[in-house]
């Protein structure tokens, strides 16, 4: 392998996991397609589990900077009496980044024992960000927590399904206090329930809104807005383009 921008190629498993095919550019399957072009398809592909080394960043192809933090993770779990393959159900290595996908009922033991452990130290949380993929049956709701080792200088990912039956997960703003607004955005738009959450209320849309408007099965148009005075059409009442 040849390095890019000072960086080794991590390995990835390219095989990873289907999950659905979308049509058209939103992916929408109700109502018009107002995109402009409804004969794009695109399959959506989880990645697969990762196989050691992981390398890394740095990491010459073998064993790197993940393999060091995968290892200390592991092994400050299992101080713990936590057996780390109940909390971390895959971890996965694509595109350069690192991301551990944990079980949900030991997200906050994990997240402050990235935290807290010397060897780790991440010890911010830039936010959580929420996915929806309507075709992952029983995982349908992501949540993705980003962290960042201010001492020793990494980036790593958390990634936490729920199934959209049962959007509930842990808070962790106790670990992480920053994460206060970012969960209420992930609430508001997607739906995931922040158990523990002090003031778990909607942050964008008002609170009697019907709905999370970042969920792909989320209706495309039917509400007109009005901006600045002016009233703007719903996206299912303007010009079509197909």
């Amino acid at each position: 392998m040849t390095e890019q921008n000072g960086h080794v190629p991590v390995p990835r498993d390219g095989a990873g996991e289907v999950i659905d095919v979308r049509t058209g550019m939103f992916g929408a399957q109700d109502g018009q397609d107002t995109s402009g072009y409804g004969r794009l398809v695109r399959t959506v592909r989880m990645p697969g589990e990762a196989v050691r080394p992981y390398g890394g960043p740095r990491g010459g192809g073998a064993y790197g900077v993940f393999d060091e933090v995968a290892d200390e993770l592991e092994g400050a779990l299992e101080e713990q009496g936590l057996l780390p393959s109940n909390a971390i159900e895959k971890t996965v290595v694509d595109r350069g980044e690192l991301t551990f996908h944990i079980a949900r009922e030991h997200l906050v033991r994990v997240c402050r024992t990235l935290r807290d452990d010397p060897a780790l130290r991440f010890e911010l949380c830039t936010g959580v960000s929420g996915v929806h993929y309507p075709g992952d049956k029983g995982r349908e709701l992501h949540a993705v927590y980003h962290l960042r080792s201010l001492t020793h200088g990494r980036l790593i990912r958390l990634e936490v399904s729920v199934p959209d039956a049962d959007p509930h997960l842990p808070s962790v703003c106790d670990v992480y206090p920053t994460n206060n607004w970012h969960e209420r955005e992930a609430y508001d738009f997607f739906g995931l329930v922040f158990d523990g959450h002090p003031a778990l209320t909607r942050i964008m849309m008002p609170d009697d809104w019907q709905g999370f408007p970042q969920r792909k099965d989320y209706p495309l148009g039917g509400i007109p807005v009005e901006y600045k005075g002016a009233r703007i059409p719903a996206p299912d009442q303007r010009r079509s383009y197909t």
